[in-house]
């Protein structure tokens, strides 16, 4: 009885001893930066905040963008409430009839730019009903008011400006280089601008009308480059990407009437298509298809594609003003605020 007793109690402390171990988890202590670059140790082992970040500036970018954005909508809210608030003419309204008074009331979204919005967005004609009609109106009429509160905020706040006290965060900047990429612009402008784009992709046809925008209304203060980076599930993004490349090789000039005859027509990119789009963009026939078809400029596709990988492209189309990485194709105002900050330095 005694030795059974021993073993039992043997093997208590054994599968305690074990479910301790098994369990067992790291203990993070949280400390407050010294200031010699390190963001963790665990005995010799360092990890420095250099480390930390690389491969990971983009998120970071964007989850510290998310939290700006809360509270810089916040404001603008507290804002517009205090000046309403403020002005003679507000008393007894409410916001709503204020805002309808002064400020929007007499806004009304016409037959002529709902069609124009069709027209733009290529919503085929078969869809067009009241029901979407009266949701492209809700929409348009949406984009006014909010276009005639920023146009009445700018108003009352012309002398003074707006002071925020809370810091914007900056976006990752990266050292990319343009390289022998196709360009358009001033080949020594102060700014250059490095897209990483994909024939395939509709929102870099988006990108491309971007661009388009840009050099209308920059002309050669900018320097825009083209590099390749189609995505493996665009089965025929590399190829256009190809004949772009032997466009290029004939004439500068051929490779940007190629890029938007290939962003403009995304459902014609098979091979023999874009041989008959050369030839109609007067191409050397020849040339070019032997090119497309020794696929001559693969070296340089997946030269671009690594260099994208490297600097933390992840989708298309991610663009580079002066090495800050932009991802998507986002509105004109975000690039010319950077192109034109870069400009005033």
């Amino acid at each position: 009885m005694k030795f059974k007793s021993i073993g039992v109690l043997a093997l208590s402390v054994f599968v305690l001893y074990g479910c301790s171990k098994a369990t067992s988890k790291p203990q993070y202590k949280y400390r407050k930066s010294v200031g010699d670059g390190v963001a963790a140790s665990t005995g010799s082992v360092k990890v420095t905040h250099k480390e930390l970040y690389e491969g990971i500036e983009s998120e970071l970018y964007e989850a510290e963008m998310k939290i700006f954005d809360i509270k810089f909508n916040k404001l603008n809210e507290l804002i517009i409430q205090k000046l309403i608030k403020n002005d003679p003419s507000s008393k007894g309204m409410t916001r709503d009839q204020y805002f309808d008074k002064h400020i929007a009331g007499k806004l009304k979204v016409s037959d002529k730019e709902v069609n124009a919005f069709i027209k733009e967005r290529k919503i085929p004609t078969k869809q067009i009903n009241p029901q979407v009609r009266e949701k492209i109106v809700n929409y348009l009429s949406m984009q006014k008011k909010d276009d005639a509160i920023k146009s009445w905020l700018g108003e009352k706040t012309s002398k003074s400006g707006i002071e925020i006290f809370f810091e914007k965060p900056e976006r990752p900047t990266f050292d990319v280089s343009v390289g022998n990429a196709p360009f358009f612009g001033g080949e020594n402008a102060k700014v250059s601008i490095v897209e990483f784009s994909d024939f395939q992709c509709p929102f870099c046809a988006e990108g491309a009308k971007i661009l388009k925008k840009l050099k209308a209304k920059y002309g050669k203060k900018v320097k825009i480059a083209f590099k390749q980076f189609p995505l493996p599930f665009h089965t025929q993004a590399k190829k256009a990407a190809m004949a772009s490349l032997c466009m290029h090789e004939q004439k500068p000039a051929l490779f940007w009437k190629m890029h938007d005859k290939m962003f403009a027509g995304q459902d014609k990119l098979g091979v023999d298509e874009l041989k008959e789009s050369a030839k109609a963009l007067g191409a050397d026939t020849a040339k070019f298809d032997k090119c497309l078809d020794d696929n001559k400029y693969m070296g340089q596709i997946e030269k671009d594609m690594q260099q994208g990988k490297k600097v933390g492209v992840k989708s298309t189309p991610t663009f580079f003003v002066n090495g800050k990485l932009v991802a998507g194709a986002l509105p004109l105002d975000v690039f010319s605020e950077l192109i034109d900050s870069e400009l005033a330095k």
